[in-house]
């Protein structure tokens, strides 16, 4: 692999000179080599527009059956592939489900060709071979030579606009595809309509409505051309209409100025001389092609392809300096390509004019703050916000605005699940952005209306039509005969109960702190102590007969076996290991975690587990067991949760195209190893407590928003010396194994001295 990175960065402000060139260190190609693979294109910090190259076109099913092999293009992009289809601007980051690929783009040359064709035959489509000996990818920009053509692609953004740029060779045939057909995730009528208007000879508008994961989401655009359009045609593949009205009597086809349908292709033809340049902007809003226009206009009000490139290049560098770590060579690229994930997700969702479409499908205008979709909440609540409430605190907090309006809009009065662009998909169980907000007000980062929040939290955690809520308030407990995956549910369940409890606590009010405490405690019913697992109970109070504590397919579960889910309690850790036979023993059944063998037939039918992501019968590369390493801290046995610790950062990380363990979903996965390679963890969101463990850098400096600065250092630092003999804090020595968030934040020097002996 050759992929190059940025070596010097124009310093051309006071705060940019003090950055440290460390997106040098970024590899956005890095992702997994089976499961949804993050994107290599470009993005702005949190921008709406995502522009990557898509590599395969293949259909959401075959013959009326999933088709298993799409889950590898959740992100429009696999390493291991030759070809690139073009390059579309919506995308997210390594889920274990997708959506998305907005606007195909795709420049060609010679014979014209309106289908993509396929891997295996290239020439019979539009899609090119590619080398990755000529592709490059750096943070907001990525470029790669398409063979086929001999055109090199360059593609950059700012948050709402994305901007093409592509050499030329000399042809009388050029040609710019416009793809609004594709998508990811793609089956028969996922389009629902779209919608095509050419404005003049440099500009086009339109939009495109989809019912995929996001049932009503519309996307319009605007797309600017650098030199005139010589002449311009469609191919329309939508079904035949018995009424058509009377566009029958018009060439629509041909240089006709709009066309609507539900399956659309355009192409705008050019003639160019040898290395010509023609460059795009196409901006895209939630609310109209007006708004669209007005996001071009205000971010990309000029054709300077490397200025924009070098703006988002400086937005970047001074997002990732915001801790700066010193570490071996692998180390820095870990952790800086794990803070550039977590930096992807969530997205702006709002137009310069601060306009956005609701949940309600009407327009709202964000006041006073910034608004966000594409909450992965299940994996999300877990490390990514809490990283954020340490390094993004107003960011997050204007994050929980966006799910408080969301709450607003919906007509079940329901926080968010998983949401993306006005439009809740449900995904994943559980309802934590509960957890969220709850780690927010707890943490200090959100202000504005916490009883507001509480509210909003309490309506949620009592839906009885959500998911085996009903159930769960009647019995304790989620019943595997009424709701399947009841053991992942109740603990889930309990675990938010838990953090709204901790709201409650925070704002005075002790009646719902006290209901809510009690409700935490529902694990316990659905423990087992015959077998010391979580295990499914039916509805008649017995437990499941039929039952396999390695099977991940099981019944009861999902995305994890019961060795894994029974150690979800965050919450009440100590509980749970008194409940499980105390410390000596529990410390053994961690043992036995990461020291068995988990055979490749007990995850065979589970999508997102692979062998990659698996330590013994450990599985961290799906996240119901990240807190686990970090269990051995309420034990006996705190060293091991710094060996544990150290041997995931080893195995599960590498700056590399299959480089991570499984889905970085939404930045949890990288969020993960940040917080335990600086050497502390956040194992129950909604605490203001972080497990201790065993970092890996040698230095890092936090720059928190409060004006103060962080430092954390190592002495003895190397990677046999995983064990931590002392900790202090500004001198004073650390007696416990955890820190609180107020130490954190409150600036001044942490130290680890370490060895390689107990």
């Amino acid at each position: 692999m050759r992929i190059l990175f940025l070596v010097a960065l124009c310093c051309c402000s006071p705060t940019y000179a003090q950055h440290k060139n460390l997106i040098q260190y970024v590899n956005p190609i890095v992702g997994t080599h089976r499961m949804g693979h993050t994107y290599p294109g470009a993005t702005v910090p949190f921008g709406a527009v995502q522009l990557s190259p898509d590599t395969e076109t293949l259909p959401y099913e075959v013959n009326a059956t999933y088709n298993k092999d799409v889950y590898k293009y959740c992100a429009g992009y696999q390493y291991s592939d030759k070809t690139i289809v073009g390059f579309s601007h919506t995308h997210f980051s390594g889920t274990g489900h997708s959506d998305l690929g907005d606007f195909l783009v795709m420049p060609t040359t010679g014979k014209l060709l309106l289908n993509p064709g396929t891997a295996a035959n290239p020439e019979s489509g539009y899609r090119s071979p590619f080398n990755h000996a000529t592709e490059i990818a750096q943070p907001n920009y990525y470029s790669v030579m398409l063979d086929k053509y001999n055109i090199k692609a360059e593609l950059t953004t700012t948050t709402r606009v994305g901007m093409h740029q592509y050499t030329f060779p000399a042809t009388d045939s050029a040609h710019i595809i416009l793809d609004m057909m594709h998508g990811i995730y793609n089956y028969a009528d996922k389009n629902v309509w779209s919608f095509l208007r050419v404005e003049n000879d440099t500009l086009v508008t339109g939009y495109r409505q989809t019912n995929g994961w996001g049932r009503t989401r519309t996307v319009y655009f605007a797309m600017a051309f650098s030199k005139p359009i010589a002449s311009y045609g469609y191919e329309n593949n939508s079904k035949k209409q018995v009424y058509r009205g009377f566009w029958r009597k018009f060439d629509e086809l041909h240089n006709f100025p709009e066309i609507a349908g539900t399956l659309l292709k355009a192409y705008f033809n050019f003639s160019t001389t040898a290395n010509e340049q023609i460059k795009i902007k196409f901006a895209i809003s939630p609310v109209s092609t007006r708004n669209a226009l007005l996001n071009m206009t205000i971010e990309v009000p000029h054709w300077n392809f490397e200025k924009i490139k070098q703006q988002g290049q400086e937005e970047w560098e001074k997002e990732l300096a915001k801790t700066e770590v010193q570490g071996d060579t692998e180390t820095m690229k870990n952790f800086y390509t794990a803070i550039y994930h977590t930096l992807i997700n969530p997205t702006v969702y709002m137009d310069v004019n601060g306009e956005y479409k609701g949940l309600d499908q009407n327009i709202h205008t964000a006041t006073g703050f910034t608004n966000y979709t594409t909450f992965s909440l299940w994996d999300t609540y877990r490390a990514l916000h809490p990283l954020y409430n340490l390094l993004q605190p107003r960011r997050n907090a204007d994050m929980v605005s966006s799910m408080l309006v969301h709450y607003d809009q919906s007509a079940h009065k329901m926080l968010p699940v998983w949401s993306n662009s006005a439009n809740e998909n449900w995904c994943m169980i559980g309802y934590h952005s509960v957890s969220v907000i709850a780690d927010a007000v707890v943490k200090g980062t959100y202000y504005a209306d916490a009883q507001k929040a509480l509210d909003a939290c309490i309506a949620t955690a009592n839906h009885k039509n959500y998911d085996g809520i009903a159930h769960y308030l009647q019995l304790g407990y989620v019943p595997e005969d009424k709701n399947r995956a009841s053991v992942s549910k109740t603990l889930e369940y309990a675990y938010d109960d838990w953090c709204i409890a901790q709201l409650a606590q925070k704002i005075g009010r002790t009646d719902i702190y006290n209901e809510y405490t009690k409700r935490a405690n529902n694990y316990q019913n659905v423990y087992d102590a015959s077998t010391g697992f979580m295990r499914p109970r039916m509805s008649d109070g017995s437990f499941k007969k039929d039952f396999d504590v390695l099977n991940t397919d099981e019944a009861g579960y999902i995305e994890g076996n019961a060795w894994n889910y029974s150690l979800y309690v965050p919450h009440q850790p100590a509980a749970m290991i008194a409940l499980m036979g105390g410390k000596k023993q529990f410390a053994a059944h961690l043992d036995s975690l990461f020291s068995m063998q988990l055979p490749d037939s007990y995850f065979a039918n589970t999508e997102d587990i692979s062998r990659d992501g698996i330590i013994g019968n450990y599985v961290h590369g799906n996240e119901p067991a990240h807190h686990v390493a970090y269990l051995y801290n309420y034990t006996n046995e705190p060293h091991k949760t710094q060996e544990r610790v150290r041997m995931i950062l080893n195995k599960m990380y590498h700056p590399t195209p299959g480089g991570l363990g499984g889905n970085d979903d939404c930045g949890q996965m990288s969020a993960w190893y940040i917080f335990s390679s600086l050497g502390f963890y956040p194992m129950a969101p909604g605490s203001d407590r972080y497990e201790l463990g065993s970092p890996a850098i040698q230095s890092a400096k936090l720059h928190l928003e409060n004006g103060k600065t962080l430092t954390i250092s190592t002495k003895n630092q190397s990677k046999k010396n995983v064990y931590v003999r002392s900790v202090s804090l500004n001198g004073t020595k650390l007696n416990q194994t955890y820190i609180t968030h107020n130490d954190l934040m409150n600036g001044g020097t942490l130290v680890f001295e370490m060895s390689a002996k107990l």
